[in-house]
């Protein structure tokens, strides 16, 4: 059964991250023509694409490899078994959120792509969403990792790398 949770959940986030929110992003653009950009539309947005879905790959790998769980939280709820361990090393020295990061940068090659106002406003709703999201996960952290938790938000910004 945990087994079965994990690949739903894992299908989930990738039809609604990188299929479904993107396509919504196009819908509200009036359907853009996808070709021809010009050339440096193209290589911005196809780096901005990749580096974005290989870091939340990353994140993803090793949340399932050393945090011995899943990432997918909605809005406090459960939907497949959660990290059992606090992970602050590999993607997550980087951010508390890189898989969040990850569909961020990814989100903003597809707004690049598109290149219309829409878009980028439908990005910038998506961050309010994901931003409410990140804070009630934060509470249930805070709870299951006190102190230990509280010293990693003070090293590692939410979303970037904090400058030091």
């Amino acid at each position: 059964m945990r087994l079965f949770r994990e690949i739903l959940a894992y299908l989930i986030g990738g039809v609604l991250f990188v299929g479904l929110i993107p396509f919504l992003m196009w819908l509200c653009s009036m359907k853009p023509e996808l070709w021809p950009l010009s050339i440096w539309r193209i290589i911005l947005s196809v780096i901005l694409i990749v580096i974005g879905l290989a870091l939340s790959i990353w994140a993803i790998v090793y949340m399932r490899r050393k945090g011995d769980g899943n990432p997918l939280d909605a809005f406090g709820h459960e939907v497949a078994p959660r990290t059992k361990h606090l992970m602050t090393d590999g993607p997550y020295r980087l951010s508390r959120n890189p898989m969040l990061s990850g569909i961020f940068l990814y989100l903003i090659g597809i707004c690049l792509w598109l290149w219309t106002w829409q878009s980028v406003l439908f990005f910038v709703l998506f961050v309010i969403v994901m931003s409410v999201q990140v804070y009630t996960e934060e509470k249930r952290l805070r709870r299951d990792f006190g102190e230990e938790y509280e010293e990693y938000c003070r090293s590692t910004g939410r979303f970037f790398p904090k400058l030091k």
